[in-house]
């Protein structure tokens, strides 16, 4: 196998993992939302939806360095390997972060950490946005018109994840509340709600993923 069609695999994987990922959290969020199950049922559900959830939150990190890497193997990204190589250790590091808030759940740093990862992911979006008109409106960069737009909408991707965690607030303190024993009408509807207001963003990852799936498979010209 060539390192192009290793590195195409890869990426291609990633894709994979992010949608199949996102359809296993979306299915779990309908048991955890659910009050007609027990607390212990619905926190097995949750537990589900957060380890699903882990599949689409690696994948993103990987999946921009890898078609990068690919635009540069094909000679559709013109720039010096020197920024091949900072945009691979900039995912790395951001792949380390979203690792770091994982596995180091209760730690004292991580309230620090998710803001710093959140702060983060704007300076991503904005950056990304700004390359990816700059080349659309220039032919400069990046040479072909379609991996510009795979990167706008890869940004979109990473915003619609943002409007999600901001949707998610209220979750946390009314299930901390069910947990504790608290299974009121009024904490249901938070639960309810929170969840249903992440659906329409949850729907345009799945959009934005098939139209870059469709573009890299050239079937948008």
């Amino acid at each position: 196998m060539s390192a192009y069609l290793f590195v195409k695999l890869l990426h291609n994987l990633c894709f994979v993992y992010w949608l199949g990922g996102d359809l296993g959290t979306f299915y779990a969020s309908r048991y955890v939302t659910r009050p007609d199950l027990s607390p212990q049922a619905r926190s097995t559900a949750l537990t589900i939806m957060m380890g699903c959830d882990q599949g689409p939150r690696f994948c993103m990190p990987l999946i921009l360095p890898l078609g990068l890497q690919l635009a540069h193997m094909t000679g559709q990204w013109s720039v010096e390997p020197v920024w091949l190589w900072l945009s691979w250790g900039f995912c790395l590091g951001w792949l380390g972060l979203v690792a770091t808030l994982h596995f180091a759940h209760g730690k004292s740093f991580v309230p620090a950490l998710t803001q710093f990862d959140f702060y983060l992911r704007i300076v991503l979006i904005v950056g990304l946005l700004a390359l990816a008109g700059y080349a659309l409106a220039t032919k400069f960069i990046l040479t072909a018109s379609w991996l510009a737009i795979k990167l706008g909408i890869f940004a979109l991707l990473v915003l619609c994840g943002l409007l999600i965690r901001m949707r998610l607030k209220l979750f946390g303190a009314a299930w901390g509340r069910l947990m504790a024993g608290d299974s009121s009408d009024a904490v249901n509807q938070t639960i309810s709600s929170s969840i249903a207001s992440c659906r329409p963003f949850v729907y345009l990852i799945w959009v934005g993923l098939l139209v870059n799936a469709a573009y890299g498979l050239h079937l948008i010209n």
